[in-house]
This record gives structure tokens, sequence and C-alpha cells, in this order.
């Protein structure tokens, strides 16, 4: 005779997925959350949906959506364990993308999907996500984590991040009343941000032993992964004080701005020009940082290419009306951003709709 045992009983743990580590995370994330909350939440963590009323105080409101992640600035976070700081980064790349309609971020929600879930991981970034939240102004009121046994490498995960920002509709910046002559402000970058990593980390492949111990002052890890800059705070109270208005004899204000993302300087500053015109940008009218120096030199590529990989020193670019370019500057350097006028509006015929010369 021979004998037969049951087969060993499989459950969802012992298929890779830990609800309790999954349970564990939520509530180590919960006063995280709860730090970021602002009028207009209607409903905390945990919920199939989360909640939110449009403030009152708007009173033709236009709701403004946005969606990012980190991309590859990922893998060196994984090689380097440097996971408190790529969710602001996360944060950065919607709520900046959602202030350049004129909008204040609302609310934001996260997807962390990972292979199998390791909770003082996945609580860094979204302690990160959270600080970026508070920088931002707006509030973390939801997410998903999603652990997927084999569909991650062990020590990766992956993020995306979703932000609802809100502008009165007669306030909507769509660039229409860019004109020539205006002038194009430069609001420095703290670093490469989150775009043209692919790059960065050939760069750090090609210098091998030669990588220099320090950048602009600090640890080279530490330079290049600086956080993305959140500008929205400053540039909503500088839209605040310096409003364009399309009446005839007012005084301009703000007319455009443009987050200087994938495509650098050369691809994201057309995307909000009329028509028929271009920014003519002054070469050496903003300091280039010993990062971005390093990064040309390693890579051998001209400043073109540069300037369309790279912020290249210049995370989010403010069209003002020539008039009202002094005051808006002063009152973002007032409040802390390094500002500095890069250049002006022109006809553009038949040439680019950036030069930078």
């Amino acid at each position: 005779m021979t004998s037969s045992s049951a087969p060993t009983p499989l459950s969802y743990k012992t298929a890779g997925v830990d609800i309790e580590a999954g349970d564990a995370l939520v509530e180590r994330i919960k006063p995280l959350a709860k730090k970021t909350m602002r009028e207009g939440v209607l409903s905390g963590l945990g919920g199939f949906g989360a909640l939110f009323e449009v403030p009152k105080r708007y009173q033709e409101p236009v709701l403004v959506s946005g969606t990012d992640g980190v991309g590859t600035k990922l893998k060196l976070a994984f090689e380097w364990n440097v996971h408190d700081t790529v969710g602001i980064d996360l944060v950065a790349m919607s709520v900046n993308d959602v202030l350049v309609q004129g909008a204040e971020p609302l609310f934001f929600l996260d997807y962390f999907a990972c292979g199998k879930l390791d909770v003082d991981t996945a609580a860094a970034v979204v302690g990160g996500i959270a600080r970026g939240c508070e920088l931002a102004g707006c509030a973390l009121i939801g997410g998903e984590t999603a652990e997927m046994p084999g569909m991650y490498p062990p020590g990766e995960y992956d993020l995306a991040g979703f932000c609802v920002g809100a502008v009165e509709k007669s306030k909507i910046l769509t660039g229409q009343g860019v004109a020539e002559g205006d002038v194009v402000l430069g609001l420095a970058s703290s670093g490469v941000h989150s775009n043209g990593f692919s790059l960065v980390r050939k760069c750090i492949e090609r210098a091998g032993n030669a990588l220099p111990a320090t950048l602009d002052g600090q640890p080279l890890r530490q330079a290049v992964m600086q956080p993305t800059r959140i500008y929205v705070k400053n540039v909503l109270a500088a839209l605040a004080a310096h409003p364009h208005s399309a009446d005839a004899g007012s005084p301009g204000g703000i007319k455009a701005l443009a987050h200087i993302t994938g495509g650098g300087l050369l691809e994201n500053i057309p995307r909000v020009l009329p028509d028929g015109l271009a920014a003519h940008l002054v070469k050496g009218s903003w300091p280039q940082s010993e990062l971005f120096a390093w990064l040309q030199a390693t890579a051998g590529i001209d400043d073109m290419e540069m300037n369309r990989t790279f912020n290249n020193g210049i995370g989010m670019v403010v069209v003002v009306a020539a008039d009202a370019a002094a005051a808006c500057a002063a009152t973002l350097r007032a409040a802390g951003e390094q500002v500095y006028e890069i250049g002006r509006i022109a006809p553009r015929g038949h040439g680019a709709a950036v030069v930078v010369a």
C-alpha cells in the first residue's frame, strides 16, 4: 500500500502577499497623512474612495489634474538606499504641473507597487510624499499599496502620483496673453529634479572610480538625489500679487508659467507660447552648477543637448509683462526663490521656438 498526504495548505501570505504588513504600513502612514489635512477634506485614509469638497471661496472653480512618476531616478534610490526624498519628487512633478495652469493643488493620491512589501522602506517613501504635500499645501487623502509577487525584483518598487487642483475660471493661465517684449524669468532648480536620469546614470557608470566626491558643496549622492523643488506656495503668492489683466491700460502681470521637466527648456517653454512667438534666452544669464557642468563634461554633449535633456538650473519659467517684471522678481526673491531674468519674448519668424544665445 502507498500512503498519501494532503498538500500543504496555501495562503495569501505563502503566495507572497503579507496582509499584516500592509495593515502595519497603513497605521504608520496615518499620522503622516494627518499632518497634510486642509480645508475641503471630508474623509481620511482607509475608505474605498477619498472625499474632498472644493472650498467655498471659489466662485467658478475649474479642476485641474495631473499625474506623473519619478522615473529612473528610482534606480539610484534602490542602489544607494535613499528612499526618504523620492516621495517629494513624486508630489513635485504633479503639483508643479498643476500650478502652471494657475491652480492651487488641493489633494494628492499615491500608488506604491512592489514585489514584496518592506514596511520601513514604504514608510520612508510615503513620509516623503507627505512632506511634499505639506510643502505644496495639498492634502494626502488616499492611495494604493500594491504587493505583487514576481512583478518587481527584490528591493525595488514603482511610484505614481495623482494631483487635483482648482483655479477660478477667469484666472486660468493659458499663455494666450503672452506678447512680444514680455520678460522671461527663471526660478532656480534644486538640481536635476526627476528628469534625465537615464543619462545621469550613464554618466555615473562612465565615471566609474573617478566620480567627484562633492558637487556644489554636497556629497555627490546628495547632490544627485536632491528632491525636485516645489514652487507652489511662492508662485501662487506671486500670481496673487501680480495678476495679468487683458484690459487695455491696466498693468501687466504674470502671463504664463512653464514647468521645466522632460525635454528641458527647449521643449517645455514652447508649450505656453502662442503661435508666432519665441523665447530668446540669454546664455550665461543664470549660473551653471557644478553638477550640471560635470554631467555635460562627462556625457560630452553640447549646450543644445543639455537644454533639451535637463532643466539645466531652471526649474520653473515665469513669463511676465515687462512693466511688472522687476516687482514680480522681487516678490519671488522675498519668498525665497532664486530668480534670474533669462530672456525676452520675440517674434518667432522661421527660427526655433526657444533660442539660447
